[in-house]
């Protein structure tokens, strides 16, 4: 049975045990538009599809499509338990050097301090800056290690 992007939304939200009520004190998407999208009145922008995706942790990709498996994120999960120990130390050094550059090259001058469309950026926005980077960085991590030939891998 094919589904439409409605039918994926509504399962999603379902699936994660919102109302729709729920879903609008946490995104402000109003009741009557989430409505319009369940039922296929309207479809939501990227950015709408990229926050419900967020908030119902599904996939993307299945959520836009319906192809792929709907709970990504678990298996994000088991590959991330699959980082061994030195991994883990090569992401810590490398997010120890950007992070001492991120903030090396912004206290140093006002003209050169981390800005977003052209406003400095705070404490928190370079955190969640570093954090995004850091995910990031483990998942380039995992995706490369397919390409260690097996006779240099720890397994």
């Amino acid at each position: 049975m094919m589904t439409t992007l409605g039918d994926r939304l509504r399962m999603a939200r379902q699936k994660s045990g919102l109302k729709q009520t729920q879903v609008k004190e946490r995104t402000n998407i109003n009741n009557k538009t989430l409505s319009g999208y369940e039922n296929n009145v309207s479809e939501p922008d990227m950015n709408t599809l990229a926050t419900l995706t967020e908030l119902y942790d599904v996939s993307y990709k299945w959520l836009l499509t319906g192809e792929g498996d709907m709970n990504i994120p678990s298996r994000i999960e088991k590959k991330k338990s699959s980082l061994t120990e030195k991994d883990e130390r090569d992401i810590g050094k490398r997010m120890a050097k950007i992070k001492k550059d991120l903030l090396e090259g912004s206290s140093n001058d006002n003209n050169d301090a981390l800005s977003f469309m052209g406003e400095p950026m705070s404490e928190e926005a370079i955190e969640s800056l570093l954090e995004a980077l850091e995910h990031a960085e483990r998942l380039a991590t995992l995706a490369n290690k397919k390409f260690i030939p097996k006779k240099y891998r720890n397994d």
